[in-house]
């Protein structure tokens, strides 16, 4: 007699993990856009480890748990700093002269408003998770809004001033999010809230 076993494997909720490099990779890249820095030669090292590693980790253990949210979310943006990284490298001249002095930071500014679209669905999307993801996803929106104008030169000064002050916020609310993530799992109870979702799109 053939008897067949069906395993099941659980994978732990990598949100904490993905949270936590999002925030660590923008309170680094903030400090530049505030001025309490200067130069991007060390922000690579976090853009690709935290912002862009920790965030693929996390977009390919949720799609592990079926999570097409999580998944796209964490996966986007994990290529954005891999994105982001690799521009500031060419920029540098790490790969050349000649491709630094090809250099046309307007495309940038069509890349953030690529992410600026993608960011405004995910934000419909965040609202049936919890508000903290809202909230974030909300800063984000704002970051894109503020890079998009400064790189095209529109309000230049007061445009990258808002997108300084929307990474600094993702920063702080990412840390809380990625807190609670992993306090809530671990103690099996609301350690830190984390607000209900709307309840507007979903059944």
């Amino acid at each position: 007699m053939n008897e067949t076993q069906n395993v099941k494997i659980t994978n732990a909720d990598p949100s904490a993990l993905g949270l936590f490099g999002l925030a660590m990779v923008t309170l680094v890249a903030s400090s530049q856009k505030l001025g309490l820095t200067s130069g991007v030669a060390f922000i690579i090292p976090w853009a690709i480890f935290l912002g862009a590693f920790a965030q693929l980790f996390a977009c390919i253990n949720d799609s592990k748990r079926n999570n097409v949210f999580g998944t796209t979310a964490f996966g986007g943006f994990a290529f954005f700093w891999l994105g982001v990284a690799l521009s500031w490298l060419i920029q540098l001249g790490v790969f050349g002269e000649a491709l630094a002095a090809n250099v046309d930071v307007k495309q940038l500014g069509f890349a953030f408003i690529g992410y600026l679209i993608f960011t405004i669905f995910m934000t419909i999307g965040a609202m049936e998770t919890n508000k903290v993801l809202f909230i974030i996803f909300v800063l984000i929106d704002f970051l894109f809004i503020g890079l998009s104008l400064s790189t095209f030169g529109i309000y230049h000064e007061a445009a990258h001033t808002f997108a300084a002050f929307s990474e600094l916020g993702i920063a702080i609310v990412s840390f809380y999010g990625s807190a609670a993530c992993v306090l809530n799992g671990h103690f099996g109870r609301e350690f830190l809230p984390q607000g209900k979702p709307f309840g507007i799109f979903k059944k």
